[in-house]
């Protein structure tokens, strides 16, 4: 069941939010001091063409640069993917079949608001 959501996701939004990512990615290598944000970009490029049976968990040992780095990550290029996860699930939503790819866009919304600090992990890695 993961592989035919992971299948219907990448053709319907998966494909679309990545490129969205790698773009802002390659923006923020521009910079040396954005380089960290570009790696984080293509880390979530990643886990939107495949989401499904992997899942997100926050570092242990992220504090206030994490912080400090999400809120330059916010100015400089994750509003935008911000309001795309959020313009996706709501196209998505339209339909009985897209509510929970429209709900997975939602979650992945909060991540696009935030990534440093997160990391991406197998749903079977996760304890508890």
């Amino acid at each position: 069941m993961r592989t035919i959501g992971n299948i219907v996701w990448l053709v319907l939004a998966g494909i679309w939010l990545a490129i969205g990512y790698v773009v802002a990615g390659l923006l923020m290598f521009i910079s040396i001091i954005g380089i960290p944000f570009g790696i984080a970009s293509f880390r979530l490029a990643g886990y939107v063409l495949w989401p499904f049976g992997r899942t997100v968990v926050k570092k242990p040992i992220s504090g206030v640069p994490s912080f400090i780095g999400n809120i330059i990550w916010l100015i400089f290029g994750g509003l935008e993917m911000v309001v795309a996860h959020l313009l996706v699930g709501v196209v998505l939503c339209v339909t009985i079949i897209g509510i929970p790819l429209g709900i997975v866009s939602f979650k992945m919304a909060n991540l696009a608001f935030s990534p440093l600090g997160h990391e991406v992990v197998s749903t079977r890695d996760v304890v508890g």
